[in-house]
């Protein structure tokens, strides 16, 4: 069923592209169509289609998968309904999300007014991501989440990059939030700076959550950690990929406030994470107790729960 659902999403994704480059796209092969992550399209380029192994042209034919300028305008004319200034807020930041949970990337001339992107012209490149869900995924993960006492442990997902720790971060969202027979539901804040754990468009997650999941979009993690703790109550804040100091201080400041922390970082183990200067206050300060190591075996993964090492 999974392999079907990926082909299905990658179809559902061809419906974003030009007419001619869409029917292109169709002509995978479905053991090509399941493994891929992105259509890539760039002017005066072919067609391209990002998989685990790299880039491929999306047809044999290199010609006739050209991207022209007038590709890229009327794709991006389409998925912004015509509208540009509407989106013009994530526009400006390089990317779009779009219904049913994909996300495009954008690139192209930035237009920089006073130090910041207002804006972006002459578009030169697109990406659209294909985000899969894989609902279940943190169910046997979940409860080992916890302690003795049912008290949820603030917990770091690690795995470099690509590793899968959006995918496992989201679907742990969705398991608190809906609970189960042992754990109470739990009210969850996501703070989705880059749009790409609920994906939401025109404010509606296009992820599933959970039902008790509120979700604050396109802000950053250091202001938006203590907005949903002043305005939402969470139980537990959710941010993928932290990286700056500021982030961090604000996740101490959630934690000192009794709110559990679910979040990612690039790392590919324990030991690598205690090698960034950025995080040695944040284990000094017991901040995470748990950690969740996902590892590629071949063309699996598996997923180590352990407690977090404090010490620096």
């Amino acid at each position: 069923m999974e392999r079907l659902d990926r082909i299905y999403r990658y179809e559902q994704a061809c419906e974003f592209l030009p007419h001619r480059l869409k029917s292109l796209a169709l002509s995978l092969p479905d053991k090509q169509k399941e493994r891929v992550e992105e259509l890539r399209l760039r002017v005066m380029h072919p067609l391209t289609v990002l998989t685990g192994e790299g880039e491929l042209n999306a047809a044999p034919d290199g010609i006739a998968s050209l991207v022209t300028a007038e590709d890229l305008e009327q794709m991006l004319g389409a998925v912004t309904e015509y509208s540009r200034y509407a989106c013009i807020e994530t526009l400006r930041q390089g990317f779009l999300p779009l219904r049913g949970g994909f996300r495009l990337g954008v690139c192209g001339s930035a237009v920089v007014r006073e130090g910041e992107v207002n804006n972006l012209k002459d578009i030169s490149s697109l990406a659209l991501r294909i985000v899969c869900e894989h609902i279940g995924l943190g169910s046997d993960i979940a409860p080992r989440l916890f302690d003795e006492n049912g008290r949820f442990m603030s917990t770091l997902l690690l795995s470099p990059p690509g590793g899968g720790k959006t995918t496992l971060l989201r679907d742990l969202v969705r398991v608190l939030s809906l609970g189960d027979s042992e754990h109470r539901a739990l009210r969850v804040a996501v703070v989705d700076e880059r749009c790409e754990l609920a994906v939401c468009c025109k404010g509606r997650p296009q992820m599933e959550l959970g039902n008790h999941t509120d979700v604050l979009s396109l802000c950053p993690k250091a202001v938006g950690i203590p907005m949903v703790l002043r305005g939402m109550n969470p139980q537990v804040i959710a941010v993928d990929e932290i990286t700056a100091a500021e982030d961090i201080r604000a996740m101490c400041l959630a934690a000192n406030c009794g709110v559990g922390l679910l979040a990612s970082i690039h790392a590919e183990s324990v030991e690598e994470l205690r090698l960034k200067p950025l995080w040695q206050e944040l284990l000094r300060a017991e901040v995470f107790r748990r950690c969740v190591v996902i590892r590629a075996n071949g063309g699996a993964r598996s997923y180590e729960v352990s407690a977090l090492p404090c010490s620096v």
